[in-house]
This record gives structure tokens, C-alpha cells and sequence, in this order.
């Protein structure tokens, strides 16, 4: 691959230029037509056009162009399958002709001024298994376009299709009206016991998620004040700097290119029919707060209505966004908006995506007021350092705005109106904490049993801004990194491109360790929401991890390509598939990381040649077969967390169950050991990457059993390490065996109790 076609390449899938094109644009229509002019000119090509289905019309609409004539934007339409575009959107596969008017199925627009050019073009853009429309580049030179041409459209077309989305779902919107309820009135509470999801210590006023934005859209505060309609103008450019700079500020502390969860927020604010529609009502008496407020129901209506998930989720966009614009217009000129920086933010339940919005605005804490850990959220909480507790008490959301509360998250207590004796108590543990901190201390490389077994610990990540915490601690490698983040918090698919930065950064990171990746493994606590296909009764199990992969192989392939594609220098590139459940399926997924490596030899990319691959054991079937199993792969870890979950019938997340989902369960203990057992035999490599591998009450067991390998989150490294130290394999070993020979649960938690030495 030359250097030209390189740099041609890797400057189509630059995320800053995306993200410029996304907070650059005034309105929807320049956004459309400067990006429309970002591929042509990537290209060299005399022509690129957009065109987007609309759902109601079931038709492709020319929505942006340069090169054909302007005046054919609105006016030429298509149906699925009709022409060449509608082959393309029909198809979902590219079309590359040479000279396309030989082609039967192209359709000729005499509006459209296209007859001279020869070189046709054309990518679906889709996001997910959602269809968005079509993305064309021309040139009047016959046979112009290659292979690495295609490649580089599709890549845009993935780049852009987030923010193209956004675009189409603001370009025709029908009335409808509605209210929001008012907040109910507050009580007060003192002491509430809760659970611990992301440890910490916070102390601040309290706020609602999204109760003031919603109380604003809905109250009538401010009505005798007089608005003019160029105070709500200033108050959309002062939103428009907020949301720039959040984005901002976000994208530092998250590499994974979350910065653009605020794509919607932008496209609304340059949908000129969201502009028009506010400044029409004003200029016929409404007050600019009551237009907003007007507007802003009926966006809210219309989206709340769609029968798609991830349309309904714009809901809360939209609410976000309102309440941004009313607060900076009733702080007229006040440029600094305030937010929840330094707040313990109350809410019923919250997305990924929300946590993100969070930890963008430096919140102090979070008190999740609803039942049960959803588990992806606290993980993201951890990863960002934002103390998590779950507190089942509805009384919660009754508390008035700004009630002080200190959040001890270590635990899971929260103090309502704490006394001046609980916070000097916390002031004192906190001041204890920093000192021990900035304390030198010597984190050992090497990790072994008091007797001199080697046991290997490595860390799990789900962020790359956890990467410096595992260096610090000496984890010996990447024991498993969580690919879905990238996926979750993102308000669609990542493209290769996005990911192959993503990863390409944590290989740059970790250069002389061992890495391992694991594919996606969205399930239902990880739900997709632009995923509809991961959705049903029992999303556990359902459509889940290498399922979902192996159905959607493109999806698949982008990821391994990216993966592979990252990983060209590493030394120890290892790829583990979730989920796997047959030998049948592990081989179909090692298939398609076959196939994506001929594919880049093929395409002459830069890749790894021969990763190791792998697999998790999570379900009860690959017990009976973990010999034939080993036979095939490359090394194993046992995630404890689903494998417990799967053997005992139990959903780890429903409170009303959580009793019965139990570590020391014999059928269990039981199943573990004989994988650990068939993978020895084989002579591979297992591991543990679960919640067992960091209690310390288990690692004896693991020990005796087996397992010398450990990945676990970084904040765990220096207990397990003094933990190990203390024990030795022949008092591990025996333990392993008195727990392996008890028949009841009661049995097995005597034994688990007794103390072992260390």
C-alpha cells in the first residue's frame, strides 16, 4: 500500500474532522453539504451525493450534493431498488460501475445534470440494522474508482452515519403536542443503606437527573420577565459553546471517541425548522421561554411515539438540550451555565451514555434509586472514579433540590443533612486516604505463593484511561478488554475506523505486554439501544455476545479487522470470543478472523498475522465438551460472573433473586474445576476474569484447583498480591478439596469460612 493511498486512507477516517463537521456546521443543511464536500474532495471526485430514506414516504430523497445540479436536492426520488442508489440501499452492497449509464438499472434524472459523468459509485450508509440512506460519489472519467476507493467510501459512510441519522430524523417532523408532569413535592429523609456499585467517598447538594430540565420545561417560572427574541438566540450560541466545550473535555478523558454523544444535541440545534419554529411563535407574541417549551414538547412527542427504541431514546436528547437553552435564557448573559459539577446526582435509573454526560460535568456521586446493580453503568462509574450507590428507596427522589448529603460509597451508606460530628469523621478518613496515597510504596512485578508458586495477574480494562492505574500497579498484561464501551457509549455503531484508534492506542500503551481482546459481548445489562436485534423477553437469553456477531458478520468483521489491523507490531496479540456455547461456534467465529486476515494481506494493510484465539467459558454446555475444546483453542478464561449465573438459573441484576446466586454453590465449584482440569490436560492457558478472581475469600480454591492466571480490575492488584503471598499451594490445594467434596451450600460456606493462612 503506497504511502499517498495511505495518508488517502487514514484522512477519511479522521474522528477530529468528523467531529468538526458535526459542531462547525450552522444549520443541517451545511452540515449535509460540507460533508458531502469533505468525501469529494478525499476522493477526487466531480460529484457526491447524499440521499436519505424517508420512512413515511418510502423513498430516497437527494438530500446534499456537489457536482450535480443543487436545484435536483429535494426533488429527485427513488424507491428501494430502484436505479442504481436504490439497488445500493435495497442490496446494502456497494455498486461500482465504470460507466454507469451502460448499466440497466441506472435511472437517468434530467434535473440532476449527470450525463457527463461516467465513474459511478455507491455505499449504503446504515447504522447497525438500521438503513439511512445511500452515499455516491461520481467522475467524468470512465473506470476511475478502485477497490481501495470502495473501501474508503464505506469508511465515510460509517463515519458519518451517526450524525447523517440525526440530520434525517429532524427533517420531518409532524405537530404534535403534549405536557410533561411537574415534580412532585419533597419529604426528608436521614439515614439511608444502601449498595456499594462504585466505591468512594462524596459529599455535596443533591440534584435530580433530569428533574430541573424537565421542571423547566414544564413549570412556569420566569413568565412576567421579557424575553426578546435575540435573548433566545444568545441563549442557543451560549448552548452551543457549552455542549463544544463539554465535548471537549470529555474527549480528553475518554480516548474512545464518546465526545460524540453530543451529535444529536448539535443536530437539533441546527435543524432550522427547530430554530424557525421558536422564532415564528415569538414573533407572534409567544414569550420566548413558552415557545422553547412549545417546540420542544412537540419534538419530544414525536420522538416518544416512534416505534423504535433508539428514536425514543432521543427523548432525553431532546429534554437535555431545552433545558440547556431555558437556563441560559433566564441567566441572560451570563456565559457560565451551571451544571452538576461538584453534585450528588439522584436519578431512577441511567444509561451509559448519561454516566458519560456526568462525568463531563464532574459530578461528586451518583445514588441510583431503583433495585438491583445494572451492572455496565457501575463498571463505567468505577472506570471514571464516580462514587455509585444503589439505594432502593423511592423517598429518595422526594428530597428537595440541593439537600446536602455525603455519600460513603465504600460502604453504600448515604447521610442525609450529615452533622457537623459525621463530616469531620469523613474529612479525617479522607485526609488519611491522601496521605496514603501519596505515600511511596513498592508494588511487587513478580507475584508468588509463600511457597514460591508463580501466579500471573493482569488487569481487566474497560477504558483506556484505566491503563495508567494498571502500569502503575505492574499488571503483567491486558487480561481482558471489554470492547463493548466503545459500542455502548455511543449513539451508534463504531465504525473500523473508530475502533481501530480505539485499540490502537491501548497496543500503543501496553507495547511489551500481553493483550487480550475480547469481541463484543453486548447482552442484557449491555443492551444496545440502536440494537434492536438484542432486544426480547429474556435478553440473557437471547441474541447476545458471539450470537450477535456471528448474525451480523459485517458488524463482526469491521471489529476483527480493527483488532488486527491495531495490533500489526504487537507481540502478544490474543482475541477471545464471549459467550461460546459449542465447538461449532468457536470454529465459525475462528473462521471469520481467518478470513478478515487473507483480507488485509489481499488489501495490503498492515495487520497481525497470527493472533492467538480464545475463548470465555461462561455456559454450563462447554463443560462436557472442554477436551475437544481444548483441542481447538488457544487459551481459555472463565468469566465467573455469566458461568454462575447460567448453571444456577439465576439473574445476578434481580434483587428479588440475588440470594440465590452464590459463588460456593457445589455445582459450581464443581464445574470450574473440571474446566480448569481439561484445559491443564491440554496443556492451555486458562485463566479467571470474573468478580471470584479479585474476593480474596476465593482465591484459595482457584489456586488449589489450578489456576495461576488472574485478570481482575487494577484497584484490586495490591490486595490479591498480599493475599497470594500469604497462602501456600498445599494449603490451597486442601481447601480446594474439602470444598470440592461438601454436597450443600451450607457445607461450602463452612469450609469457605474457615480461615486459611494469609
Amino acid at each position: 500500500m503506497s504511502r499517498k493511498d495511505r495518508d488517502h486512507f487514514n484522512l477519511l477516517c479522521d474522528i477530529g474532522e468528523l467531529a468538526a463537521l458535526v459542531t462547525g456546521s450552522h444549520n443541517i443543511e451545511t452540515f449535509m453539504d460540507s460533508a458531502v464536500r469533505l468525501v469529494s474532495r478525499h476522493l477526487k471526485a466531480d460529484v457526491c451525493s447524499i440521499y436519505l430514506y424517508d420512512e413515511s414516504a418510502e423513498e430516497l430523497i437527494l438530500r446534499a450534493t456537489i457536482g450535480l445540479n443543487p436545484k435536483a436536492v429535494g426533488r429527485i426520488r427513488m424507491k428501494p431498488g430502484e436505479g442504481l442508489v436504490g439497488a445500493t440501499f435495497e442490496n446494502l452492497h456497494p455498486i461500482r460501475e465504470s460507466a454507469a449509464g451502460r448499466n440497466p438499472l441506472f435511472k437517468y434524472f434530467e434535473e440532476a445534470g449527470e450525463e457527463r459523468f461516467e465513474s459511478f459509485l455507491a455505499v449504503p450508509i446504515q447504522r447497525g440494522v438500521q438503513r439511512i440512506g445511500v452515499l455516491v460519489v461520481q467522475h467524468e472519467t470512465a473506470d476511475y474508482f478502485s477497490e481501495r476507493d470502495v473501501m474508503a467510501l464505506k469508511a465515510s459512510a460509517s463515519q458519518l452515519a451517526g450524525a447523517v441519522e440525526n440530520a434525517r430524523l429532524l427533517m420531518d417532523l409532524y405537530e404534535a403536542t403534549g405536557t410533561r408532569p411537574e415534580v412532585q413535592a419533597p419529604a426528608s429523609l436521614q439515614f439511608i443503606r444502601g449498595q456499594s456499585a462504585s466505591e468512594g467517598i462524596a459529599q455535596g447538594p443533591i440534584t435530580f437527573f433530569k428533574k430541573s430540565h424537565v421542571a423547566f420545561l414544564s413549570g412556569d417560572a420566569h413568565r412576567k420577565e421579557n424575553f426578546t427574541v435575540e435573548d433566545f438566540h444568545e441563549a442557543v450560541r451560549q448552548t452551543s459553546r457549552q455542549l463544544a466545550d463539554l465535548q471537549s473535555r470529555l474527549a480528553e478523558r475518554l480516548p474512545e471517541s464518546a465526545s460524540l454523544i453530543f451529535t444529536a444535541h448539535f443536530m437539533i440545534l441546527k435543524d432550522p425548522k427547530f430554530i424557525d419554529r421558536i422564532v415564528h411563535q415569538i414573533a407572534e407574541g409567544v414569550s420566548p421561554p413558552e415557545a422553547v417549551k412549545n417546540v420542544a414538547r412537540h419534538y419530544i412527542n414525536v420522538f416518544a411515539s416512534s416505534s423504535h427504541a433508539y428514536i425514543r431514546e432521543k427523548v432525553s436528547d431532546m429534554e437535555d438540550l431545552a433545558g440547556r437553552i431555558l437556563k441560559n435564557l433566564f441567566r441572560r448573559g451570563a456565559e457560565k451555565q451551571e451544571n452538576e459539577k461538584g453534585k450528588i446526582v439522584v436519578a431512577a435509573e441511567l444509561y451509559p451514555s448519561e454516566i458519560l454526560k456526568m462525568a463531563s460535568e464532574e459530578v461528586q456521586g451518583v445514588i441510583l434509586v431503583k433495585g438491583g446493580i445494572t451492572s455496565h453503568v457501575s463498571i463505567l462509574a468505577r472506570s471514571l472514579k464516580i462514587p455509585l450507590v444503589i439505594a432502593d428507596h423511592p423517598h429518595l427522589m422526594h428530597l428537595p433540590e440541593e439537600t446536602p448529603v455525603l455519600l460513603d460509597a465504600n460502604v453504600g451508606n448515604i447521610y442525609i443533612r450529615p452533622d457537623q460530628e459525621i463530616l469531620l469523621q469523613f474529612a479525617g478518613q479522607e485526609a488519611a486516604g491522601k496521605i496514603a496515597a501519596a505515600s511511596p510504596s513498592t508494588v511487587c512485578r513478580i507475584t508468588q505463593t509463600g511457597d514460591g508458586t508463580r501466579v500471573r495477574l493482569l488487569a481487566n480494562i474497560n477504558l483506556l484511561s484505566e491503563l495508567s492505574t494498571a502500569k502503575e500497579l505492574n499488571a503483567e498484561g491486558i487480561g481482558l478488554y471489554r470492547t463493548e464501551f466503545p459500542f455502548i457509549i455511543r449513539p451508534t455503531f463504531p465504525s473500523e475506523e473508530e475502533q481501530y484508534l480505539v485499540y490502537k492506542h491501548l497496543f500503543d500503551e501496553m507495547a511489551d505486554r500481553e493483550v487480550t481482546i475480547r469481541t463484543l459481548d453486548i447482552a442484557g445489562d449491555k443492551a444496545l439501544v440502536y440494537a434492536n436485534a438484542t432486544s426480547g423477553k429474556n435478553p440473557d437469553l437471547g441474541l447476545r455476545s458471539i450470537r450477535f456477531s456471528l448474525r451480523n458478520r459485517p458488524l463482526f468483521e469491521q471489529q476483527l479487522r480493527a483488532i488486527l489491523r491495531a495490533g500489526a507490531e504487537a507481540r502478544h496479540l490474543r482475541i477471545m470470543f464471549p459467550m461460546i456455547s459449542s465447538l461449532d461456534e468457536f470454529r465459525d467465529a475462528r473462521s471469520v478472523v481467518d478470513a478478515c486476515v487473507r483480507d488485509l494481506k489481499r488489501e495490503d494493510l498492515p495487520h497481525h498475522p497470527g493472533p492467538s484465539i480464545g475463548m470465555m467459558v461462561e455456559v454450563p454446555s462447554v463443560v462436557e465438551i472442554m477436551p475437544a475444546l481444548a483441542r481447538e483453542a488457544d487459551f481459555f478464561s472463565i468469566g465467573t460472573n455469566d458461568f454462575i449465573q447460567y448453571t444456577l438459573a439465576v439473574d445476578r441484576t434481580n434483587e428479588k433473586v440475588a440470594d440465590y446466586y452464590r459463588a460456593y454453590h457445589p455445582a459450581v465449584l464443581r464445574g470450574l474445576a473440571r474446566v480448569v482440569r481439561a484445559a491443564k490436560t491440554a496443556g492451555r492457558e486458562i485463566a479467571v476474569c470474573g468478580e471470584m478472581g479479585h474476593e480474596t475469600a476465593y482465591i484459595p480454591f482457584l489456586l488449589g484447583i489450578g489456576i495461576r492466571i488472574l485478570s481482575v480490575g487494577p484497584q484490586f492488584l495490591p490486595a490479591l498480591r498480599e493475599r497470594i503471598a500469604g497462602l501456600t499451594l498445599a494449603e490451597a490445594e486442601r481447601h480446594a478439596r474439602l470444598l470440592l467434596a461438601e454436597d450443600t451450600l451450607a457445607g461450602a460456606l463452612k469450609v469457605l469460612e474457615t480461615p486459611t493462612s494469609g
